[in-house]
């Protein structure tokens, strides 16, 4: 055979290798390389809560919290699930049931992409696969999908194109790279269901009357366009504003409420503007529902019921992730912290909320380069008398503080407490763990003390529990522990700082 035959033989091989390439099964086309599938999604920008200057408009790209070589972050960080490596645009508008028939995803705030969907960007040919890179490396430029981003007033968004914006009937506000816009996606209905980060949920325009529910889904799943980058472990529920009825004797009559979460945060009501939640997301390859439920009673004033919530979708790995059972986390070295319905307003009636129990937990960050060593503890100054720290009444000294010991017959703080691992006061020496009465102080029960004072703890990961029971009456036989009336509790304002020695 001649050196000519041969060489159209081998140029016929090679280009019906290419078509056998481009044309065989769907699944096999799909399959990225692990390493390069990782990449892909390298550039992916994600917004690091309570981290950001809000005053200035910018584009936040994963910015590292602290240099590695001083700490590594903490908080937990669950392992990436295995993430499937089939189309993800499968089933993304249609999708079948049982019975074989079909209807349409009607999740309210999703991208509405049918006619973009064949386009190029998302045709097959054009999949991480298939794609031409003739460079690799990290010159390489990959814009993510849907990129998180600020507007110059601080509402939180994300970058798409203003026509994609328009689809799902978002608000454009400011500008990202590539000709993008900052895209705000608010929804003021009730029974609706969300996919998007950095979604508001508001109140209805109209006032709500009378005894009824107003809920929202939102919806997670990884096959979802929103939702591609990496599969989502924690929600964030940020309170933008929250204010509807107050409690009747601590018991909510207007409720708050979180289902479909592996975290089971109390029920709250009241006033808690400016509070967050962190809702654990329970660990599945499968869609996920997570419900926010309001539970309005008739006798509630209708005015009353106003709300802006925040909603972030935190990925897998992520280092702002919250630690496990804590329903919030701050990650500054100093701030402020308060339980749900805490305000600076006259003490007249009670505004703590029963049943409450969960963790409020502190990153330990970096004081003049070093690590914390402590965290320190102070009630907060306000301007209507008693309004800093009210958990339980001292039926013996009113006004004074009471603190819980293991060895109390008394039973101090058995049901109402902010707890605080060896706080000590570094004056007196005396340390504590259960703080209760009107006032934070480690003198002993049942005389207490008429001021507060700092109370510091090394003991870490640093965190506050806080912790009712579901009364403010007094409780007497057949209970262990028989504690008088409450009157007026408030719950709890401090400030905090961490330190290093």
């Amino acid at each position: 055979m001649s050196k000519q035959h041969c060489l159209t033989l081998i140029v016929v091989a090679f280009v019906l290798q290419g078509c056998f390439a481009c044309d065989s099964h769907p699944e096999e086309q799909l399959q990225v390389n692990e390493n390069e599938f990782d990449y892909y999604f390298n550039f992916v920008r994600e917004l690091v809560p309570d981290t950001l200057v809000y005053s200035k408009p910018f584009y936040h790209q994963n910015v590292p919290v602290y240099d590695n070589s001083y700490r590594q972050p903490e908080g937990r960080n669950r392992p990436n699930k295995q993430q499937t490596t089939a189309n993800p645009f499968t089933k993304y508008f249609i999708r079948k049931i049982a019975n074989g028939d079909q209807q349409k995803n009607q999740a309210e705030s999703r991208f509405i992409l049918g006619s973009l969907l064949n386009a190029a960007v998302f045709n097959n040919r054009f999949r991480p696969v298939n794609a031409f890179r003739p460079h690799l490396g990290r010159m390489s430029i990959r814009p993510p999908l849907l990129d998180a981003c600020i507007t110059p007033n601080g509402d939180a968004g994300v970058c798409t194109s203003g026509s994609v914006c328009a689809l799902f009937g978002g608000r454009p506000s400011g500008s990202c790279i590539l000709g993008k816009v900052c895209c705000i996606n608010e929804v003021n209905t009730c029974g609706g269901t969300v996919t998007l980060n950095n979604t508001y949920w508001q109140s209805p325009p109209t006032e709500i009357i009378g005894s009824t529910i107003c809920a929202l889904n939102i919806k997670l799943d990884s096959k979802f366009i929103e939702q591609i980058a990496k599969p989502i472990c924690q929600i964030r529920l940020d309170f933008i504003s929250f204010s509807i009825a107050q409690p009747t004797a601590g018991t909510c009559t207007d409720t708050f409420q979180v289902g479909g979460a592996s975290t089971t945060p109390p029920i709250i009501c009241g006033d808690n503007s400016g509070q967050h939640m962190y809702l654990d997301v329970p660990s599945t390859d499968l869609t996920t529902d997570i419900q926010l439920t309001f539970n309005f009673a008739r006798t509630a004033t209708p005015s009353s019921r106003l709300w802006n919530i925040k909603i972030a979708l935190l990925p897998c790995g992520a280092p702002y992730l919250a630690p496990v059972d804590c329903l919030q986390y701050f990650t500054s070295p100093s701030g402020r912290i308060s339980s749900f319905n805490w305000k600076d307003v006259p003490v007249t009636a009670v505004r703590q909320l029963n049943n409450q129990n969960y963790n409020a937990c502190f990153r330990t960050e970096l004081i003049d380069r070093q690590k914390a060593t402590e965290i320190c503890f102070s009630v907060c100054p306000t301007t209507n008398t008693g309004a800093g720290f009210s958990i339980t009444t001292n039926a013996v000294v009113a006004g004074n503080s009471l603190l819980g010991l293991g060895n109390n017959v008394q039973g101090y703080c058995t049901y109402d407490f902010l707890g605080i691992r060896s706080a000590t006061d570094s004056i007196t020496g005396l340390a504590g763990d259960r703080f209760c009465g009107e006032h934070l102080n480690t003198a002993r029960a049942p005389n207490g003390a008429s001021t507060s004072v700092q109370l510091c703890t090394p003991i870490k990961p640093f965190k506050v529990t806080y912790v009712t029971d579901g009364t403010e009456s007094a409780i007497g036989a057949p209970a262990l522990v028989a504690t008088p009336a409450d009157t007026n509790n408030v719950g709890f304002c401090i400030d905090y700082q961490e330190r290093a020695n």
